[in-house]
């Protein structure tokens, strides 16, 4: 396939950097450099690679085989797990719901300070529920394009502006290192380069892209190589921003209004506001890609429960579906609650503990269904597929027991 062809038709894997670029990749990034510097970089560069292994498994799943994962997992793992993602879904979705507001609504008090942080979610909640609503894969896909564009065009010029700030800016990328100390930012780094959960609806939007079939084998490859190398270019960009002005380390999405306020110095008030306007543009995108994404899933439950068969064997797209609506009603309305009254203890603690449970989950999946023999005929994993699973599966596990006992 030629190059120019490549990018011509990439499409659902610009999606998923979209939607996966949000306040904690930025936070995450941005936290590690103003500690660390640049030394961490390479932990960067192997998350969008593992993330990429995981996305790619679920894309290879669904081409070969003319199901969902989601479906995979319905037929093939114990029932148990099907109920625990169900009930997961449910929660990470209010809660990640309730997290995008807050984040969009400071991104946008950031800029425009006329209406409160909780206005600015909620407006943002609804503008993108109607964006969904209107229920058009190529506005959704141009959309993100921009977004896309936005993001990496601020991002980048913030971060080219205090290069000079930054001797040897690349060593961290070629000569990994781990300074003391430095294990939770490195963890927390590879876990959030290019989201969690919405891994899961790339296979939707391969659908709506009309990728059918082992012949797109080849181009879901490259759709999702581009948008991971996106993904970690972008992370770069902010950890080498962090790196050159070394903000006061915060915690939460204070960090990138703090971030913003010491490239001043560097680059004026126009860095400053170029720097917020990338932030904004990453986390309403991340808005947009989970408010259309989730959804997915929660209609494709109800559909296969109901024995309607495999939705990627309808006609019309379930986003037209009650289910799907629905759910999106309930993702955009719902959480807004949490703006208002703050956030119960005890949902922040069973969200922590099922959401850390999540990746290695998806990882020890694609490491079974996906293994050679099995469903896959002789597109299974690899040495190399299965090396990376393993090591997905360890890493995200490790992450799930640094973050039970907190």
């Amino acid at each position: 396939m030629k190059i120019p062809g490549v990018f011509r038709n990439c499409g659902p894997g610009l999606v998923v950097a979209a939607t996966g670029l949000g306040a904690g990749d930025i936070v995450a990034a941005a936290v590690a450099g103003a500690q660390y510097g640049t030394t961490l970089l390479w932990a960067v560069a192997i998350g969008g690679l593992l993330k990429f292994c995981l996305n790619e498994g679920i894309g290879r799943w669904q081409l070969a085989t003319g199901t969902t994962l989601l479906e995979g997992w319905i037929v093939h793992l114990p029932k148990l797990v099907t109920a625990y993602f169900f009930i997961f879904l449910i929660f990470w979705s209010f809660m990640v719901a309730a997290a995008m507001m807050a984040a969009t609504g400071l991104a946008a008090y950031a800029l425009f300070p006329a209406l409160s942080v909780t206005a600015w979610g909620m407006i943002h909640a609804v503008v993108a529920f109607f964006i969904v609503l209107a229920g058009a894969w190529r506005l959704l896909e141009n959309l993100m394009k921009a977004f896309i564009g936005i993001m990496f065009v601020t991002i980048m010029l913030c971060a080219v502006l205090v290069l000079p700030q930054t001797p040897g800016f690349l060593d961290g990328l070629f000569t990994p290192t781990m300074p003391d100390g430095s294990l939770a930012s490195v963890l927390s780094v590879m876990g959030g380069v290019g989201g969690s959960v919405t891994l899961m609806s790339y296979g939707y939007w391969m659908q709506e892209a009309g990728w059918q079939g082992r012949e797109k084998m080849t181009t879901m490859r490259w759709d999702l190589g581009i948008a991971y190398a996106l993904t970690a270019l972008f992370a770069i960009a902010v950890m080498l921003l962090a790196a050159g002005i070394r903000p006061e380390v915060v915690s939460g999405n204070n960090m990138a209004v703090v971030l913003a306020e010491r490239l001043v110095p560097y680059a004026g008030q126009s860095g400053k506001w170029i720097f917020l306007f990338g932030f904004w543009g990453a986390v309403f995108s991340s808005m947009i890609g989970v408010w259309n994404g989730v959804p997915y899933l929660f209609a494709n439950f109800l559909s296969y429960y109901r024995k309607e068969g495999s939705v990627l064997a309808k006609p019309q797209s379930i986003t037209h579906s009650i289910p799907y609506r629905g759910f999106l009603v309930y993702l955009c309305f719902v959480p807004m609650l949490l703006l208002w009254f703050g956030r119960p203890v005890w949902i922040v603690v069973l969200y922590a503990v099922t959401g850390a449970l999540f990746m290695p989950l998806l990882a020890g999946a694609l490491l079974y269904l996906n293994a050679p023999g099995r469903w896959l005929g002789g597109l299974g994993n690899g040495h190399l597929m299965k090396l990376a699973l393993a090591g997905c599966l360890l890493l995200f596990a490790w992450l799930l027991g640094i973050q039970l006992p907190t």
